[in-house]
């Protein structure tokens, strides 16, 4: 039985691309992809948070610090270029690098806005353009490629927590991910999305570090807990592995159970 599961979710021999992949949900996935044999690279802003991560994770496998600021178009082909210097293909493409902005409905401002929507929605979408080539190459009518955006239950819950332009984006997300997955398909690359709900990271520190909120919070949840590392770790593990292959245009929650009772 063992064999048999590691040879399922193994992803020795594949290569991914996780942007935030030094922090929060973005480390918790670097984390499972490099444990289950996938050399990764990892991409965010500070590249003294990417070299340290990518050092402690190559413990387990292969982890390569890749920092860039994902905010411009123009960045984001210097990243391809990058890339596309150390390999040839590219398998998997983790679109995780993400902004959220709270603040009233009648003062919410426009850097607030724009921020936003630039990080969450503009850069996934030119991250897959800039790397097409690279999942192209990868992907095989078995074995497609695979494009992992990660949205949020935000972006399916009518909730606003008063982050407007994050639920919007995280929507935005998920509607782009079924347009790429009925255009990349044909290409062999799957493209799905994983809408967390409330995991401990950067967006969550104001939740977790305040008692009455964290209560608040956990009362939404029908598990009564956030989610661990492990779980949305495995979750990623399934979407890049073999039993995933016929899987593509879907929104994977993982929640607790938030949106049952939204």
């Amino acid at each position: 039985m063992s064999n048999y599961l590691s040879e399922l979710f193994s992803l020795a021999g594949k290569t991914a691309l996780v942007t935030g992949g030094s922090k929060g949900i973005g480390l918790m996935i670097s984390t499972a992809l490099v444990k289950a044999g996938a050399k990764v690279y990892i991409s965010s802003r500070s590249q003294e948070s990417c070299d340290e991560v990518a050092k402690q994770l190559s413990e387990h496998g292969t982890c390569v610090s890749l920092p860039f600021d994902l905010s411009t178009v123009d960045n984001i082909q210097l990243l391809s270029d990058q890339l596309g210097e150390h390999e040839q293909t590219l398998d998997i493409l983790i679109n995780n690098s993400g902004n959220s902005w709270g603040a009233p409905l009648e003062a919410f401002p426009e850097k607030g806005w724009d921020k936003v929507m630039t990080l969450n929605v503009k850069s996934p979408f030119y991250l897959v353009q800039k790397l097409l080539p690279l999942l192209t190459a990868a992907g095989t009518a078995d074995d497609p490629a695979r494009i992992i955006n990660i949205g949020s239950i935000a972006g399916i819950s009518s909730l606003t927590q008063s982050a407007y332009s994050y639920m919007a984006s995280k929507a935005a997300i998920n509607h782009l991910t079924k347009g790429l997955a009925i255009d990349l398909v044909k290409r062999h690359i799957n493209a799905n999305a994983i809408a967390p709900g409330f995991f401990p990271s950067r967006m969550t520190r104001h939740i977790t570090g305040d008692d009455k909120m964290m209560d608040y919070a956990m009362s939404m949840v029908p598990m009564g807990r956030m989610g661990k590392a492990e779980e949305i770790g495995s979750l990623a593990i399934y979407l890049c592995s073999k039993p995933s292959a016929y899987i593509t245009g879907s929104i994977l929650t993982i929640d607790g159970g938030v949106l049952v009772n939204a």
